[in-house]
C-alpha cells in the first residue's frame, strides 16, 4: 500500500508566518524553515518576537482566516486523494490549520499544539513527537506502506529522503542545489504525474 505524505505550507497553503508578518508589518517573522533548519530555534525566537509586541493567537488566527490555499492546491489534492492515500504532516499547529483543513476539503493532517494561556498568549508548543515528520512515515512504513513524501523545507527532507520516493515542491535554490538528486517540481500537474508514476 502507498501513502502520499505531503507538508502543508508552501505545498498546499501560502507560509502561515509570511502572511502574519505582512499583516502585523513585523519583518522578522518572515524566517520560515527554508530559512532556519533548527525548528526549536525558530519557534521559540517566534514565540519571543509574539510576546514582546504582546500578540497572542487571535491576532494570528484573524490573518489565517483570511488565507485561502494555493491556486490548484485543493484540485491537486481532490485528485491525488481518488487514486490513493494521502495525508498532510505538518509542523503546524492545530489552532492555525483547523479553517485551512476545511478550505481543502478536509484531508487528514498530522501536526503540533500550542499551549495558550487563559489571556489568549501563546507560552508555548508541544510537538506531537520526536522528530514528527520523520517518525511519522517510519510509523506508517512500519504499518506496511510505502511512503512518497513532498515539501519545500529543510524540515521535510527527513520524510522526503526515508521514503521510497520523495520530491520538493517550490523549494528554494540553495535547497534543490544542495539536493540536486531530488526531483524539484513547481506545478502541480507535474507533481501529480511524478507521483503516478511511482504509484
Amino acid at each position: 500500500m502507498n501513502i502520499v505524505c505531503l507538508d502543508l505550507e508552501g505545498v498546499l497553503v501560502p507560509e502561515i508566518w509570511i502572511a502574519f508578518s505582512k499583516e502585523s508589518g513585523i519583518d522578522e517573522l518572515k524566517r520560515t524553515t527554508r530559512d532556519e533548519p533548527d525548528y526549536d530555534k525558530l519557534m521559540k525566537w517566534r514565540l519571543g518576537i509574539l510576546k514582546e509586541h504582546n500578540l497572542g493567537l487571535k491576532e494570528i488566527q484573524d490573518v489565517i482566516s483570511k488565507i485561502d490555499p494555493l491556486p490548484g492546491a485543493k484540485e491537486f489534492l481532490d485528485e491525488l486523494r481518488s487514486i490513493t492515500q494521502a495525508v498532510i504532516i505538518s509542523d503546524t499547529f492545530e489552532q492555525f490549520a483547523t479553517p485551512l483543513m476545511k478550505k481543502l476539503g478536509w484531508p487528514t493532517i498530522f501536526c503540533n499544539s500550542l499551549v495558550v494561556g487563559d489571556d489568549g498568549m501563546i507560552k508555548d508548543y508541544k510537538m506531537r513527537c520526536d522528530k514528527s515528520k520523520l517518525t511519522t512515515v517510519k510509523a506508517f512504513q512500519s504499518a506496511g506502506c510505502n511512503t512518497i513524501a513532498c515539501g519545500d523545507s529543510y524540515n521535510d527532507l527527513a520524510m522526503i529522503t526515508a521514503g521510497k520516493d520523495g520530491f520538493l515542491f517550490r523549494t528554494t535554490d540553495k535547497i534543490k542545489a544542495d539536493y540536486p538528486d531530488l526531483p524539484a517540481f513547481e506545478e502541480y500537474s507535474d507533481l501529480l504525474n511524478a507521483i503516478k508514476e511511482v504509484l
